[in-house]
């Protein structure tokens, strides 16, 4: 670990109730994915540091920034609205189509940091029992908004795992 427990910013204190449990869980898997990612410079956020992959710090940035847009946007709100950092061209600009570019990792950490906050007040309002019908329809379905909250938490989950490798990759720096 390379963080002083005294100063570790995730709540670690027991949450009470469903809501309030995975919320918490979510807030500390992307206060580590931060961890991660803290005193790199814009070419190791880019570096894509596990061969063969082409994964890098920088694109599961723009990734989670995506994923989550998606998420609360899009699905629980309904909103048509691009998705952020994809093209028809490039359905997986988000991972990759970043640069070394001090402006555009910037760029990503203020997307990311907004989509976030919004995210968050969107699953706090959201009723969890309800069901959500397909993409553009008003109909309901089979799946609940908690399906899609659980979802955004496991795909955090993931690639926090993956930030591990690449980070150690880069200075090998492991813990948190």
């Amino acid at each position: 670990m390379w963080l002083d427990p005294a100063d570790d910013p995730r709540d670690l204190s027991p949450a009470r109730g469903e809501k309030g449990t995975v919320l918490q869980y979510l807030r500390n898997y992307r206060l580590t994915f931060e961890l991660k990612c803290q005193g790199l410079d814009a070419e190791q956020m880019a570096r894509r540091s596990v061969p063969p992959s082409t994964l890098s710090l920088l694109g599961l940035l723009r990734h989670l920034a995506q994923m989550e847009h998606h998420w609360s946007v899009r699905v629980l709100g309904g909103v048509d609205t691009p998705q952020l950092y994809k093209t028809p061209e490039d359905r997986e600009a988000d991972l990759h189509g970043g640069s070394a570019d001090p402006e555009v990792i910037a760029e990503a950490w203020a997307t990311w940091r907004r989509v976030s906050a919004e995210a968050d007040a969107a699953y706090v309002a959201e009723d969890w029992d309800r069901l959500l019908g397909p993409p553009g329809t008003p109909e309901p379905g089979l799946n609940e908004v908690r399906d899609v909250i659980v979802h955004v938490l496991e795909e955090y989950a993931r690639h926090v795992g993956h930030a591990d490798l690449l980070r150690e990759c880069i200075d090998g720096r492991t813990g948190q």
